[in-house]
């Protein structure tokens, strides 16, 4: 059985396909198009899905899309007779399910000549994210919990996932959210562009909690353990908010009111000023606002439940800084986090509900054990011939930047030659295999430095990065040596948790150690990932380190897909060494 999941018509739009229950290949559809967060539908994506596992659109028996246009009208027809919002929102928002539902016609223009034949699925939004975790967590049962910024007129949804099944058991509908919450403080300090949320996590260890009070007064915590916005500091709900979603990167326009925020908090930022104490302390008050919500209801959650199982997704679980306080500051002690949490994590989620519910009905097999995602690589590879044949083409190019090319067969050696350049205090593109799935580089599209040098935050960024100052770097660290320099010891393979560095080890890694003391690491396992196990152990039988800094391969672009890419990004900032799989490029 063939299921074809597509997170369509919202930011990061994308295709997964599973087969016989098992996910065999996964992308987005920003790294095909090279436009960030690119939504619309993910035809680009669906269609190397398909070639890659040699199927045509005609092989596919299901299409699962994350959005039901159907689900919560009641409460939809209620809230604009009761609320009255401007006609502009409603006609828009009318407009967006309208092109959902021609989802039919959009497809078959898609794949002209081709046979569609696939029965198409609606899947609620939020059931679809709940899906994401629960079903490929290996959990046999867990509490599920969704939050995110708004999806089928909800913003987060809860309930017990047992076996094949999802129970939701309570939502919290439009217009209340604690991602629009992150994204207006993200946008009154002064960041206006879909996605920027992860700039104030970044920005909030170097700030204080000093709007804490101020911030209850937007988001009111419930006993119950829910959330309520104040909705007079908001114009999601009443205004024509501008917002771009077809066909390009999203926009969303400002969606606070500018009067009442300014009188609660002074001044926004305006676009290009300096960032001040302020707004270092409002992302951290934002934070801590977040957190105190978001630990509410996982208090409540595990009350109601009595399971120490954790799935959760949704856009606001990429919040890696509370993620990684989970165990510190709730009672759940195992948690299950996709590696792409958010909207693209839908794609995944509408198909693996789908597949669990035809698992033994009529002429589908009941399969004994269940898919397991405990890695993200299942994105598009590149054979030699084909890496080949790209350097004999660029081979101009290649020496007009004095670089040299060269083939290292063994592994042993190319990650000893690699690990050493490291060391070097170079900067290093590593490009291998299957790409990531979701957001993060783990290790397939990476640049890679030194942690140990303090200088290697500044060199990335005056290299190749040219992002703010403020942002962290990431560690790469081998699974097993993980309680030797954190304070925490988990599994975070998707680099979905930040914990805390242990004190004594900090000094060692000032480049991937966070101002606050902190780390968002990935944990790197030899039985998934064995070649870039094998080179962080190389650099650590040099340096004594177990880790190597990592970032995601790109210049404020999306992630690099193809190694044309890899190589133009190579040539035109001031990498040092370029690796191919087994081509290393050094200038």
């Amino acid at each position: 059985m063939i299921v074809l999941g597509l997170n369509a018509y919202h930011g990061d739009s994308a295709a997964a396909l599973v087969k016989d229950g098992k996910l065999i290949a996964a992308a987005e559809e920003e790294r095909f198009r090279r436009i960030k967060h690119w939504s619309g539908l993910p035809t680009e994506a669906m269609k190397w899905c398909l070639a890659d596992a040699g199927l045509t659109l005609g092989d596919v028996d299901h299409i699962a899309i994350n959005r039901d246009p159907k689900v919560n009208n009641l409460r939809r027809a209620l809230y604009v007779l009761r609320k009255r919002p401007s006609l502009g929102l409603i006609f828009k928002r009318l407009a967006n399910i309208k092109r959902a539902g021609s989802f039919e016609d959009a497809v078959q223009a898609a794949f002209p000549g081709e046979n569609f034949r696939a029965q198409v699925h609606r899947v609620e939004h939020h059931l679809a994210h709940l899906a994401s975790a629960f079903l490929v967590s290996g959990f046999d049962e867990a509490v599920c919990l969704s939050v995110d910024g708004f999806g089928d007129f909800a913003s987060s949804a809860w309930g017990m996932g047992k076996g094949n099944d999802i129970q939701i058991d309570g939502r919290v509908y439009f217009p209340h959210s604690l991602g629009i919450f992150y994204t207006v403080i993200t946008q009154f300090i002064g960041f206006p562009h879909y996605g920027d949320e992860y700039k104030v996590m970044g920005l909030a260890p170097y700030g204080e909690p000093k709007y804490l009070k101020e911030m209850r007064e937007l988001v009111q915590v419930q006993t119950d353990g829910s959330f309520k916005l104040n909705l007079q500091y908001f114009r999601h709900h009443s205004d024509d908010v501008h917002y771009t979603w077809d066909n390009c990167c999203p926009e969303v326009g400002t969606l606070y009111k500018k009067e009442p925020m300014e009188a609660l908090f002074g001044p926004q930022r305006e676009k290009g000023a300096a960032l001040e104490q302020k707004h270092r302390d409002l992302a951290r008050s934002a934070q801590a606002m977040y957190e105190e919500a978001f630990f509410a209801m996982l208090h409540s959650l595990h009350a109601k439940y009595k399971c120490d199982a954790l799935a959760l997704s949704g856009g606001c679980a990429m919040n890696s800084v509370a993620n990684g306080k989970v165990y510190l500051n709730s009672p759940f002690k195992r948690m299950y986090l996709p590696a792409s949490a958010g909207d693209a994590g839908g794609a995944i989620g509408s198909a693996f509900v789908v597949a669990r519910q035809l698992e033994g009905s009529a002429g589908t097999p009941a399969r004994s054990g269940h898919f397991v995602m405990d890695h993200a690589y299942v994105g598009p590879q590149t054979t030699d011939t084909e890496i080949k044949a790209l350097l004999d083409s660029r081979a101009a190019d290649i020496a007009a930047e004095n670089c040299t090319v060269r083939r290292i067969d063994d592994e042993d050696e190319l990650c000893q030659a690699t690990a050493t350049a490291i060391t070097e205090g170079k900067v290093i593109g590593w490009f291998q295999g299957r790409m990531e799935w979701g957001p993060r580089a783990l290790g397939n599209r990476s640049i890679l430095g030194d942690p140990r040098r303090a200088d290697m935050k500044d060199i990335l960024n005056l290299k190749i990065k040219r992002r703010e100052s403020f942002r962290p770097f990431a560690p790469s660290i081998l699974r097993e040596h993980v309680s030797e320099w954190f304070e925490q010891d988990d599994d975070v393979p998707f680099m979905m948790e930040v914990f805390q560095v242990r004190q004594e080890k900090r000094a060692q890694i000032p480049a991937t150690t966070h101002v606050d003391g902190s780390g968002r690491l990935q944990t790197v396992h030899k039985e998934t990932n064995p070649r870039y196990h094998r080179l962080i152990s190389a650099y650590r039988d040099i340096t004594g380190v177990p880790m190597v800094l990592n970032t995601s391969f790109n210049e404020n672009e999306p992630v690099v897909c193809k190694p044309q890419e890899a190589l133009d990004c190579f040539l035109r900032t001031k990498m040092d060494v370029l690796v191919l799989n087994d081509w290393m490029i050094q200038r």
